[in-house]
C-alpha cells in the first residue's frame, strides 16, 4: 500500500482508492439520476395490468393513494363503478382493475436507491455516498501542486462551475 507522508499524499491516496471502491455505485447513481429526470414521461416504462381487491367504498383521495397513482382523478361514475384514466374501481366489491406504466424491475430498484429517505434501509448508503462525493470535491484540490498551471486552470473551472450551478438554481 502507498505511504501516507502528509496531507497531500493522504488526500491523493484516499481519493484514488475511495474512487475505485465507489465506481460501481457511481454508475448506478448516474443511470438512476438520468432516469429520474424523465420520471414524468414514459421513457423505458412498460405497461403493467393490475386486478386486485382493495378496501370497499374508498373516496377519490384514498383510492388514488391506495393504488399509488399520482394526480389521480375520477372521470365518471356509473352506479358503483368509478372510472378513471387508468381503469375502474367497484365501490361495492373493492375490485380495482387498472394499468400503470412502470420501469423494468432493475431500473425501478435503481431509482428507489436514488430516492431513499432517512427511514429507508438504504439511507446509510446514500449518506456515505454523499459524504464521499463531498470528500472528492475537497480532495481534488490536493491532486495538483497549487503553483502549477493545471491547478490554476482548475480553479477557474471550479469557479465557473460554481457560478453556473448558482445561476441554474436561481432560475
Amino acid at each position: 500500500m502507498d505511504k501516507i507522508k502528509d496531507t497531500r499524499s493522504f488526500m491523493r491516496i484516499t481519493h484514488r482508492y475511495l474512487g475505485y471502491f465507489l465506481a460501481g455505485i457511481m454508475a448506478v447513481y448516474a443511470v438512476s439520476g438520468v432516469l429520474l429526470v424523465y420520471r414524468d414521461t414514459d421513457f423505458l416504462k412498460k405497461e403493467k395490468k393490475y386486478d386486485k381487491v382493495i378496501e370497499k367504498n374508498l373516496d377519490e383521495k384514498a383510492l388514488g393513494k391506495e393504488l399509488r397513482i399520482k394526480n389521480f382523478e375520477i372521470e365518471k361514475r356509473e352506479g358503483t363503478i368509478l372510472k378513471f384514466k387508468q381503469g375502474t374501481y367497484d365501490t361495492s366489491t373493492g375490485q380495482a382493475k387498472y394499468t400503470k406504466k412502470e420501469l423494468p424491475f432493475v431500473l425501478d430498484k435503481m431509482t428507489k436507491l436514488h430516492k431513499a429517505q432517512s427511514k429507508d434501509a438504504l439511507s446509510p448508503l446514500n449518506t456515505f455516498f454523499g459524504i464521499s462525493l463531498f470528500f472528492f470535491v475537497i480532495s481534488s484540490f490536493w491532486m495538483f501542486n497549487p503553483k502549477t498551471k493545471a491547478f490554476k486552470r482548475g480553479m477557474i473551472f471550479t469557479i465557473a462551475g460554481l457560478v453556473v450551478s448558482i445561476l441554474l438554481l436561481l432560475l
